[in-house]
């Protein structure tokens, strides 16, 4: 990959960077020549934005996933929260690696997410940077995630004495095989949202859908604002129940693929069940399999072949849900937790 303008070769004597390595964005001052340095940011800049989604990409081409979930993905397009820290690490003057760090979630603490780039691999990099999060996350636990279940990502977690907690369920069906009418209870009606009018109903809804759940459930207006301007973004996929003219429902759908500035990573279209909630006086009426079914026949419209989904593995009840629509275990996403801190990390290796 061609060095960015600005950057200054290595020193004399010092080893090359590795053939594909992402250099330090236009104007930034790298670290001595063949030492590792960790630096923490604040909102980073877009030429430093523009090199971590470099890296991004060789780390999902290499993996054959995402490294960096939405929420980290969304914040490096758009700034995100002043209060989260971006850790750039360094070596021999490229950048080798990048971790985020999200203090924002006063219940669960912190959580953080990292990832290395392939080049830089099996040097101790990913721990280092994993030591650097736990300190960043200072005395509240760190929380992290590893996408796709690698075993280089169980290995750098078992190597920083972390534990597997929790793990999230990506789950695929295909839509050429049959879909089932959707039955809705007498007095629900559905229609697509309207920008500039249903965010703040919406909000509300999805906290009351989700108040058990520690990420989804504590989504701001903010949060839908980004979606909103992102190019996948379509009203026409959201799916909002009413009763009695209040939001009671809705399946949010999306579409993968359409756009690489979207997830980073190329690859054939796929449709998602994005977001399925139900108000909780409405659970046990069957709104939230005719929700899904709806959005899946939506999806089947476009031309789509395939759509996923995730779910918690222990929501015992959501899986027989989605096993019973036609899902199947696809892959998983796993977070682990250890000693007095936490540290989500993704597909990046040690």
């Amino acid at each position: 990959m061609p060095r960015s303008e600005g950057s200054e070769p290595p020193a004399a004597g010092a080893t090359p960077p590795p053939a594909g390595a992402t250099p330090p964005p236009a104007g930034a001052t790298p670290p001595p020549a063949g030492a590792p340095q960790i630096t923490v940011h604040g909102r980073i800049t877009e030429a430093e934005s523009l090199a971590v989604r470099e890296l991004v990409k060789a780390a999902a081409e290499e993996d054959g996933v995402g490294p960096l979930s939405e929420h980290v993905m969304l914040h490096l397009r758009y700034g995100g929260d002043p209060r989260a820290r971006n850790l750039l690490l360094f070596s021999h003057g490229q950048l080798a690696g990048y971790a985020h760090l999200d203090p924002t979630d006063p219940v669960e603490g912190p959580s953080g997410e990292l990832v290395t780039h392939p080049a830089y691999r099996r040097r101790g990099l990913g721990l280092l940077l994993t030591r650097a999060l736990v300190a960043e996350a200072g005395e509240r636990p760190l929380r992290l995630w590893a996408h796709g279940d690698l075993p280089a990502a169980a290995r750098l977690a078992a190597a920083a004495g972390f534990e597997r907690v929790r793990a999230l369920w990506q789950m695929r069906r295909s839509l050429q095989s049959r879909l089932d009418r959707p039955k809705l209870a007498e007095g629900v009606a559905i229609r697509t949202f309207v920008v500039g009018q249903d965010e703040d109903e919406w909000t509300g809804l999805n906290a009351r859908a989700f108040a058990r759940h520690p990420e989804q459930g504590a989504w701001t207006r903010e949060d839908l604002d980004l979606r909103e301007r992102e190019p996948w973004f379509d009203p026409n996929g959201f799916f909002l129940a009413e009763r009695g003219g209040k939001l009671v429902g809705f399946h949010w759908t999306k579409i993968h693929g359409l756009s690489d500035e979207e997830d980073e990573g190329a690859h054939d279209a796929i449709g998602e069940v994005y977001v399925v909630g139900v108000a909780p006086e409405e659970r046990g009426t069957g709104l939230g399999r005719a929700l899904t079914l709806v959005g899946l026949r939506y999806l089947r419209a476009q031309g789509l072949l395939q759509v996923m989904l995730y779910v918690d593995e222990s929501n015992v009840p959501a899986i027989g849900l989605y096993e019973s629509l036609g899902f199947a275990h696809w892959d998983t996403d796993v977070m682990y937790l250890g000693g007095e801190s936490s540290v989500t990390a993704t597909a990046g290796s040690p």
